[in-house]
């Protein structure tokens, strides 16, 4: 995964809630509808961050979290 990445997908939400794919999708559609774009639009990062009221730096941490060995 690239973690310059600034787009999110359900996958996402889902990794960084714990929830299932059915409440992932709900909340990109809430986006959607708080931002005014349409359905096949895109949803950053940021938007989401700003929607769910967490800093963008957490979320990016949990997604894009390098392995060490």
């Amino acid at each position: 995964m690239l973690d310059n990445r600034r787009i999110i997908y359900a996958q996402d939400i889902m990794k960084f809630t714990g929830r299932s794919r059915s409440y992932a999708y709900k909340v990109l559609q809430k986006i959607r509808i708080a931002e005014g774009k349409e359905k096949h639009c895109l949803i950053t990062i940021q938007e989401f961050a700003d929607f769910q009221h967490i800093p963008v730096t957490e979320i990016e941490e949990v997604l894009f979290k390098k392995h060490h060995n």
